[in-house]
């Protein structure tokens, strides 16, 4: 009797099924931000590369890395002897044209005054018509050749202006004020200016202001306008936090491997100089924020049962019962997962989402409307109340081998 005994209890425990526990998470009232996240690269707001216009040998350096420069200062001096040649020759072009002119001048009016006594001798008969002829030509022809020297002049003056354009580009100078962040050129080397201006010196306005420029994803650039704060990390001050604030979203696009991107240029002060060109930025842009948010723990919207089928569904009453907001909701729910969506009465702020509660041992599914979300967190804006118990984790959910380890009997 007492093995009979033992065997049914020992089936009785088989039969049974392990008690499912379940890990619950209260809904608070609390800050909810919403961050977009980037990165980008530290720049001076104003920065100009100064290069050569003429090509030559570097003469003279008068600035360095770091140097701080004022506008027109002098930074570098090319071999002056080549171009000094070509201006003196263009000088002594423009002389010979002027010369030309005057010799030229001459003519004409020594020709002018044979065509007019031609004529006078004409008149009485003296010469021919054909003596008068030649006279008007010469004079015409002197009048010709005084306008081609003075087209010369222009040509020879223009000429000796490109000659003193070039020596003056021998000497470089600053174009705005600022700092010297780099120089490219020494010494001796040539520069070579036949195809593009080379650059020599790369020059910041003022490094107490930088800029930075964060690649926005497509996904986000939405959440992100002008005015917004943006907070930002370097690799070169770990746990330092700098603020910065977004000036402009700009509307082209960047392409990588299919992943679009928009460029917003944040504003960020640099009283201490410790932001330099170059650094990678980490940037956190708040785009919106509630202080006083119904918050539901994100693992909640993520937990469902593994068999969902066999979860309770929403209560006829409860959705009968509930507010006309909370039944909005659990329509524009189920419209979203059946595949149908909302009619323009069933229109709800948000976007829907389910959680589960515990019923009598067993989760049973509520349909809500979220909002903003911190990766942690996720605003309710319907559907559940402050002080209600959801359901984060435990059970069957999230176990691909639950079946097997449950505790099973000896049969």
């Amino acid at each position: 009797m007492r093995k009979i005994a033992l065997i049914a209890v020992l089936l009785a425990a088989c039969g049974r099924k392990q008690a499912v526990g379940y890990r619950t998470d209260t809904v608070t009232r609390g800050p909810v931000s919403e961050v977009v996240n980037a990165t980008g690269d530290v720049s001076a707001i104003v920065s100009v590369n100064v290069g050569s216009q003429v090509s030559g040998i570097i003469d003279k350096l008068y600035v360095d890395f770091n140097s701080p420069v004022k506008k027109g200062q002098l930074l570098a001096t090319l071999d002056p002897r080549l171009f000094q040649a070509q201006m003196e020759k263009a000088e002594a072009t423009l002389a010979s044209a002027k010369a030309n002119v005057e010799k030229a001048h001459v003519a004409y009016a020594d020709s002018k005054r044979i065509a007019t006594r031609q004529q006078e001798l004409r008149q009485t008969g003296l010469i021919s018509q054909a003596d008068l002829d030649t006279a008007m030509a010469t004079r015409d022809q002197n009048a010709a050749a005084l306008s081609a020297a003075k087209a010369s002049v222009l040509q020879a003056r223009a000429d000796r202006d490109m000659a003193a354009a070039n020596l003056a580009f021998t000497k470089i100078a600053s174009p705005i004020d600022g700092i010297v962040v780099s120089r490219s050129v020494d010494v001796g080397q040539t520069v070579a200016a036949a195809f593009q201006a080379p650059t020599l010196f790369l020059i910041a306005n003022d490094l107490t202001k930088m800029q930075i420029l964060a690649n926005i994803d497509e996904a986000d650039v939405g959440k992100v306008r002008e005015g917004l704060e943006a907070k930002f990390t370097v690799d070169a001050y770990p746990g330092e936090a700098f603020t910065g604030q977004i000036r402009d979203v700009r509307q082209a696009p960047n392409t990588i491997q299919n992943v679009v991107t928009y460029p917003a240029v944040i504003d960020a002060p640099n009283p201490d100089r410790k932001l330099r060109q170059g650094m990678t930025a980490s940037v956190n842009i708040t785009s919106a924020r509630k202080d006083e948010a119904l918050r539901v723990a994100n693992a909640a919207l993520r937990w469902k049962p593994d068999d969902a089928t066999g979860a309770q569904e929403v209560p006829a009453q409860q959705r009968q019962s509930a507010p006309p907001q909370a039944r909005t909701a659990s329509a524009a729910a189920r419209g979203t997962r059946d595949g149908a969506a909302p009619g323009p009465g069933q229109q709800a702020q948000g976007r829907p989402g389910r959680v589960f509660k515990l019923q009598d041992g067993k989760p049973v599914p509520v349909l809500i409307r979220v909002g903003l979300s911190d990766g942690q967190r996720t605003e309710v804006i319907d559907g559940l109340a402050e002080g209600d118990k959801v359901i984060v984790g435990g059970g069957d959910a999230g176990s691909s081998s639950s079946s097997q380890q449950r505790r099973r009997g000896p049969f």
